[in-house]
């Protein structure tokens, strides 16, 4: 069974999970997130019980409140990680009972660690005949470990007693404890080769102008061998050295790849979604285009060797980072079969590629805009507009995009907005003036659009389902005043210039609070409501073989605040979605999401629900309690003939749950 299991994977590589199993972190190496599994459909979805549940609260020294991990499994076993430490667990997969447990104390470089928790996953290899299995993770603390799947206990021919310091070997000089890179991500396995991409410290102030360099490495899978390196800031002699001016690229850091990668096995191909460079908002210590910041780079799996790449945005300030995996998906376009790359991204676009060669398989036309004011800026004359398919969210802010439920609110909100600039995508921001503009508005926000959930692809009907946040972000700039930061700007707010002096930041906190940053933190609201008018959150699906939007929907209830919300009293309000990081399930028939955040329903119950759609029209055909919201990708397994559905749950001062949800066996 596991030898038909490992075989399956690069054979399927774009049909999804196959064999009842969920082997790899979305489900195949093309990020499909898919299974060709129909037990659990529309007619029963809303009869679905808790079969079990794994909390996740002693897996660390304090609880988690953001539990992203999506888990796998293979031969009856669930793994995943879990906690404040990052354990890894190995469970029955009929009824949750834990197998075996590793966890690491990683002391004050775990600690000191930018990306911390439980992370968003793991990996799962065996050879050819299903031996030697093993499951690979990333600690916080940036080590990489190989661990007996059986056993849990670490592989001692692997690294250095099981153990690769990610920190070491990197063609740069790194503190191993305050070094600022981490992971998040799960690492992705092709033909033998691991690939570990790399996340920096979050956050919308940098500490310097330079910082650590986020290059991409593969490993033998076996003895934990670095095999290649891919600069993503090219050195001396590189490919893309001409696009950064003066001497940049050389104390230039980021640039790295925290989201998910994905593979082409048959090709030999991994592609890699690449962020900014430092920093986020302002450029101007980073003259040029800056390649590979904010591109998708297909290299080579076996040696790392570029073989194209795209760039989306040229010489970033809008932290339009490459968030999530590029799905690949095998079309048939104007008749022609393609074997294509859909890149989804923050600005709200799918931009679509032949996987082979990089070529758009629709037209992406270079435009003008507009140019920045900040001194010592200089932004690009021109960026690429998709012109097919359309958006899947809105993009820049006029005064139509603004709350409009009365004209009373709209009024407000075109007051609120007259002392920022308004414009369409790629408006560049601007230093912050208490008289105006006090900042640029962003739609959509610094986190989306899409972000590190990405998108779902059904490899049968060449059907796409992404979810989206629609949320205004604030782009204001401000000097660095009180800060050890050589940036010349850093992202702020407006600030009074009869107030006292700024105290200095501390290298953890950001020089001011950001509206708009995250859809937990402080936005820019009318009366306590959102900005920007509904829907807040959607699901739009594509036929991809077309590039047409075949359906979109508001995604999960009314918030609280809105729905009873006095101005709105007596007002007829349609569902507007609800606000998280929401992954997308898809099976033989369904598209399955659970909302985020919670929600009162009329009998007082707080909690959110795990929803489910006809993914042919959008029609909700089913949904079930969860306690609290989907905070990681849900997946989905056949064991011992019943079909299973895994959701990570968490948020508030609910802290990290997996729910198993199945048919009753009645």
């Amino acid at each position: 069974m596991l030898g038909l299991g490992s075989l399956s994977v690069g054979i399927g590589a774009q049909k999804g999970a196959t064999g009842g199993e969920w082997r790899t972190y979305a489900g195949d190496l093309a990020s499909t997130h898919y299974a060709p599994l129909d037990q659990i459909n529309k007619d029963n979805f809303n009869k679905l019980e808790v079969a079990w549940r794994f909390k996740t609260d002693a897996f660390g020294p304090r609880p988690e409140f953001n539990f992203q991990s999506t888990p796998l499994m293979v031969g009856g076993v669930v793994y995943t990680t879990a906690g404040s430490r990052r354990a890894v667990v190995a469970l029955d997969a009929g009824t949750g009972e834990m197998l075996w447990m590793h966890s690491e104390n990683e002391g004050k470089r775990g600690d000191a660690a930018p990306r911390q928790l439980s992370g968003r996953g793991l990996a799962y290899w065996s050879d050819a005949n299903g031996r030697d299995a093993r499951i690979l993770y990333v600690t916080p603390g940036y080590r990489m470990l190989a661990l007996d799947a059986k056993t849990g206990n670490p592989v001692s021919t692997f690294g250095k007693n099981g153990v690769v310091d990610l920190k070491l070997d990197d063609d740069q000089e790194m503190d191993l404890i305050g070094g600022e890179v981490g992971l998040h991500a799960a690492p992705v396995i092709g033909k033998d080769t691991i690939i570990i991409g790399a996340a920096h410290l979050s956050g919308t102030a940098p500490k310097s102008r330079r910082n650590e360099k986020g290059y991409v490495r593969g490993f033998d899978v076996r003895t934990g061998k670095r095999m290649w390196i891919f600069h993503t800031i090219p050195q001396d002699g590189e490919y893309g050295t001409e696009t950064w001016e003066g001497d940049s690229r050389k104390y230039t850091g980021n640039a790295g790849v925290w989201s998910q990668m994905s593979i082409d096995e048959e090709l030999g191909l991994v592609y890699l979604p690449v962020e900014l460079p430092t920093g986020d908002y302002y450029g101007g210590h980073r003259p040029g285009n800056t390649l590979f910041g904010e591109s998708l780079v297909a290299v080579d799996l076996k040696t790392g060797k570029r073989k194209w790449h795209f760039q989306f945005v040229h010489h970033g300030v809008w932290d339009m980072d490459i968030p999530c995996a590029p799905v690949l998906a095998d079309l048939t376009v104007n008749g022609r079969p393609v074997k294509a790359v859909l890149q989804p991204t923050k600005q709200g676009w799918i931009y679509s590629f032949n996987r082979e060669t990089g070529e758009p398989i629709w037209p992406i036309e270079e435009r003008a805009v507009e140019q920045s004011t900040v001194p010592m800026e200089k932004t690009s004359p021109t960026q690429p507009f998709v012109t097919r398919p359309a958006p899947f969210d809105r993009q820049g802010v006029s005064l139509d995009d603004l709350i409009d439920y009365t004209p009373e609110l709209k009024a407000e909100a075109v007051k609120l907005v007259s002392k920022y600039k308004l414009g369409p995508i790629f408006t560049p921001p601007v230093v912050s003036k208490w008289d105006g503009p006090m900042g640029t508005l962003m739609l959509p926000s610094t986190t989306g659009g899409a972000n590190w959930q990405g998108a779902s692809f059904d490899p049968e009907t060449k059907m796409l389902y992404i979810y989206s946040s629609t949320q205004i972000s604030v782009l204001s700039l401000v000097p660095p005043e009180g800060t050890q930061s050589d940036m010349a700007y850093v992202r702020g707010t407006a600030t009074d210039p009869n107030a006292p002096p700024r105290p200095a930041a501390s290298a953890q906190t950001p020089v001011l609070a950001v509206a708009g940053a995250e859809p937990s933190g402080p936005v820019m609201t009318v009366q306590g409501l959102p900005l920007v008018k509904p829907p807040y959150a959607t699901i739009t699906a594509y036929d991809m073989n077309k590039g047409e939007i075949v359906w979109r929907i508001a995604h999960g209830e009314t918030p609280d605040n809105i729905r009873n919300h006095p101005a709105l009293k007596g007002l007829n309000i349609p569902r507007t979605g609800r606000l998280g990081r929401i992954g997308i399930l898809v099976t033989k028939t369904l598209t399955i999401a659970g909302e985020g955040g919670f929600f009162t329903d009329s009998n007082g119950v707080r909690g959110a629900r795990l929803r489910a759609y006809d993914k042919a029209t959008g029609n909700e055909v089913g949904s079930v309690f969860m306690p609290a919201g989907q905070t990681g990708t849900p997946m989905t397994y056949m064991h011992n003939g019943r079909q299973f559905i895994l959701v990570p749950i968490s948020g508030g001062t609910y802290s990290g749950e997996l729910l198993a949800f199945a048919v009753p066996k009645s």
